[in-house]
């Protein structure tokens, strides 16, 4: 469940299909499992209170075993938003979903610093409230918590796409080690956290490359806001019934 993270963006693209860490984990746990059956509900650009009213009900109805959660980044940079009352949705999706027995895996955001200093100042607090939030949500549901905010590996550019905000292929490769870890499965371990060689030369800095960020991937972001257009309109989930991991 969620957003464009979770659908997959910048793992593969909309011509041949994305991947993303979920698509990554299911394969995975399907080594183990053959019989496993897996639905993908996320949509990109989805804010928390679409999620819970167009994914909720499809992930109750198919009695989930184990629900992989990551939404809210819509909020965080949705300006003028009331993200109090978006973060007792995400509250609200939490205890639904683990009310009905299913095990939820979720995570913290990573460090925005440390990834795009040049924003920090203006998404920082949000993401700081977020993260508080979901610990506390981990703590007081059960939930199996990825914590990306403390993770080396994530402060090195080349786990993220050139928009600095969704996953590259390694970055997805990386969040489903890290969802193994959190589940415990046979094999996991703690080695998705280490920053790959050179990393020094892989962080962000730089006012060039800060004004090359804003260009490319700010600018059509705020243009968008402005006409009220969204990267998710009239899409739907890739995979919105449950089916074999390799359909």
């Amino acid at each position: 469940m969620g957003d464009s993270q979770t659908e997959g963006l910048w793992d593969g693209n909309d011509e041949t299909g994305v991947r993303g860490w979920a698509d990554r984990f299911a394969q995975r746990l399907a080594q183990d499992n053959p019989e496993l059956e897996y639905a993908n509900l996320a949509v990109r650009g989805r804010r928390l209170a679409e999620v819970r009213d167009e994914q909720l009900d499809a992930a109750l109805a198919a009695q989930p075993d184990l629900v992989g959660f990551c939404a809210g980044m819509n909020d965080v940079t949705a300006p003028g938003a009331d993200f109090a009352a978006a973060l007792d949705i995400m509250e609200e999706l939490y205890a639904k979903l683990t009310a009905s027995g299913a095990t939820v895996v979720t995570t913290t955001f990573p460090d925005a610093r440390r990834i795009v200093p040049l924003a920090a100042r203006l998404i920082g607090p949000r993401m700081d409230l977020i993260n508080e939030r979901i610990r506390l949500c981990a703590t007081r549901y059960g939930l199996r918590l990825v914590d990306l905010y403390g993770a080396p590996s994530m402060a090195d550019l080349r786990m993220w796409s050139p928009d600095r905000l969704h996953g590259s292929p390694e970055g997805h490769n990386r969040f489903a080690l890290a969802a193994a870890e959190a589940l415990g499965l046979d094999g996991a371990d703690h080695s998705w956290t280490v920053p790959p060689q050179r990393s020094e030369d892989f962080r962000a800095g730089g006012v060039f490359g800060e004004l090359a960020w804003v260009a490319a991937t700010v600018r059509p972001w705020v243009w968008r806001r402005l006409r009220g257009v969204s990267t998710g309109d009239g899409r739907t989930a890739k995979r919105p019934e449950p089916g074999p991991v390799d359909r």
